[in-house]
């Protein structure tokens, strides 16, 4: 089960929402928006932003935050999409 972290709490503070551990295996967190469940967001299998900081360091998290935004440039801009929601909260 994946460990939400400090960072990916206060994102989803500025944005208005809660998030929990998922319920989906393969999904890192599930997001609530107004108690109402949004969507589940975050591949189990991959690490995100803040996991990249406590594993490799900030320099070499930048360059992997770096990369996740121009590979998932389509779909991280439409607001409150799957996407968008990974954009904001894991990166």
């Amino acid at each position: 089960m994946y460990h939400i972290t400090e960072y990916t709490y206060r994102q989803a503070k500025r944005i208005g929402v809660t998030v929990k551990p998922s319920t989906v295996k393969d999904k890192k967190i599930d997001v609530f928006r107004n108690g109402e469940k949004i969507a589940s967001v975050g591949g189990a299998g991959y690490l995100d932003y803040p996991s990249y900081i406590k594993k490799e360091g900030l320099e070499h998290a930048n360059f992997r935050r770096k990369l996740y935004k121009l590979r998932h440039e389509k779909d991280r801009h439409k607001k409150w999409s799957r996407g968008w929601l990974s954009d904001q909260l894991l990166w």
